[in-house]
């Protein structure tokens, strides 16, 4: 019998985990306050806030200098790792609105970060199948439409290095992904799910963090 050893977050106790994470700096804060404010309907599809410093620091743990972000909403998630890049990094990021990312092009220019993300607006697949095919990323981290998840996966592999780390979020979709049933974004993840926990090219782990996140190396 498997043994549960995760626990369920009161909100006391997120805030506790919160507190004990790096701090968001001022501009990190004011993006995710302006995105709440702002866009209220759609506020949930920036990244969990606990999510920004991981993701920053994965980028200094893996020491990535070529970073890739395929869905950015308003900028949380490109901002945190474009600040956590050596000076000489980049990143480009795909994103499908102008109206969003307007608020990540205010955000990246407060921070200082601008001349370091090449944001890339249009069809995400499209923008992923017109980069060079041969591996040169460091980093990939995907949050875009759920149902493309494969299809995604299998444009970013051959593009990352060998050790390469690929971050995929919401793998968990709201615990849709246990029902055989689930149609829609919900049954997008789910494939996505078993296509890379299968892939032997990749070594991966989900992780109960935020809505899910899967972490993937590639080994070769």
């Amino acid at each position: 019998m498997t043994v549960k050893k995760s626990i369920a977050l009161s909100p006391e106790l997120y805030q506790y985990l919160l507190d004990h994470n790096p701090p968001l700096d001022p501009v990190l804060r004011k993006l995710v306050d302006t995105t709440r404010s702002l866009l209220p309907e759609n506020a949930h599809l920036q990244v969990a806030e606990e999510q920004a410093p991981l993701l920053a620091f994965l980028v200094r743990l893996t020491g990535a200098r070529r970073i890739l972000e395929i869905g950015t909403f308003t900028g949380l998630s490109s901002l945190a790792m474009a600040q956590a890049l050596p000076a000489d990094g980049s990143l480009i990021a795909l994103d499908v609105s102008e109206e969003w990312t307007a608020h990540a092009r205010r955000a990246w220019a407060e921070a200082g970060v601008a001349d370091r993300i090449d944001l890339r607006i249009g069809d995400g697949l499209a923008s992923l199948r017109a980069l060079p095919a041969e591996p040169h990323f460091d980093l990939v981290f995907l949050d875009a439409d759920k149902e493309n998840y494969v299809n995604y996966w299998e444009e970013i592999v051959p593009r990352l290095r060998a050790g390469g780390l690929l971050v995929v979020d919401n793998t968990l979709f709201q615990g849709t992904v246990i029902d055989p049933g689930v149609t829609g974004s919900g049954a997008g993840v789910r494939r996505f799910n078993d296509h890379a926990a299968a892939d032997k090219r990749m070594e991966s782990v989900m992780l109960n963090v935020a809505d899910g996140l899967t972490l993937a190396r590639k080994l070769s």
